[in-house]
């Protein structure tokens, strides 16, 4: 592969990125996120059809939800939200609402909809429960990024030479930020147009995603460290070697990834369609900033101090 000047074109990574994390922090503050009844606590009813009345007209889950938002929703309810499982189940999440209210619910559908139609589950999530978890998923998160910062602090804390061990957590830390920041943006815009949720898989796609980024970035700045014992070229020069030397692992490891998730998100259960999309969402994000900006923060940061 031709050697590519990854560095010399930093200027253009930073205003992608910083076009991207704008957007994403814009639709973030005017759109916000849809949040799952995981941390709001709510409703969980689990129904499995067998022949749908006539003139019902609902092959999707679109459809579904339009169905139950004109004729079964109140202000008890709340909206509701619609995931088809199977072509004849479906998951429905709405507000907190007592026994008597789920009886009814459940009595409306099999009304209106399909006399035979058997709840195999129901769940109720109470919004302590929902808060708690909202609270334990902050701790976790940032627990994760504080070891991080440390790892990779102490893993190259020989390096001090022409930036300190600390920038290089710090690199990688903002590339995190950076990954985690692009993906609530994208999720929040599609929680726009498609209703799409925010829920515990996703907390678990994102914590994947800052593993998978990091261990990238560690790969090429251990690459690094070992080209400063052997080289004496200029910094700007010995990173874009660096990154040069392992970009090829990066994309092909991310590309048969990549294949694997496509896979399952286009064949699998529509169950795990919204984490697998993220985590496809994650594996790109993670695999362009571990490239064009963890390590080329570390030449700007040298430039600066010059």
């Amino acid at each position: 592969m031709k050697n590519i000047e990854i560095i010399k074109k930093s200027k253009i990574w930073y205003l992608i990125s910083g076009i991207l994390c704008t957007i994403s922090i814009l639709s973030i503050i005017f759109f916000g996120l849809k949040i799952s009844i995981d941390f709001t606590g709510g409703s969980l009813m689990e129904i499995r059809f067998s022949d749908f009345s006539d003139g019902t007209n609902i092959t999707s889950a679109t459809s579904m939800k339009k169905y139950f938002d004109e004729n079964i929703a109140d202000s008890e309810t709340g909206e509701f939200t619609v995931q088809k499982v199977e072509d004849d189940y479906y998951m429905f999440k709405f507000q907190e609402v007592s026994e008597e209210k789920h009886q009814e619910v459940l009595s409306k559908i099999r009304e209106e909809l399909d006399p035979n139609a058997k709840e195999e589950a129901y769940q109720f999530i109470g919004s302590i429960i929902g808060n708690e978890l909202k609270e334990k998923t902050y701790i976790t998160v940032f627990l994760v990024i504080s070891l991080i910062i440390l790892y990779v602090a102490w893993a190259f804390r020989k390096v001090s030479y022409p930036v300190s061990s600390w920038k290089y957590g710090i690199g990688a830390i903002i590339a995190l930020f950076h990954d985690v920041l692009i993906m609530m943006g994208i999720f929040s815009i599609l929680g726009l147009l498609f209703n799409i949720q925010i829920d515990i898989l996703f907390i678990t796609a994102i914590l994947t995603t800052l593993g998978y980024s990091v261990n990238d970035t560690i790969v090429i700045y251990d690459r690094i460290r070992e080209n400063l014992k052997r080289t004496n070229d200029k910094f700007d020069v010995l990173v874009n070697k660096s990154i040069n030397e392992n970009i090829k692992r990066s994309i092909y490891t991310s590309s048969t990834t990549l294949i694997v998730l496509l896979s399952i998100y286009f064949f699998g259960g529509a169950s795990v369609k919204n984490f697998v999309l993220a985590l496809i969402i994650g594996v790109i994000i993670g695999t362009y900033s571990s490239i064009f900006i963890a390590s080329p923060l570390l030449v700007t940061w040298n430039s600066h101090k010059k």
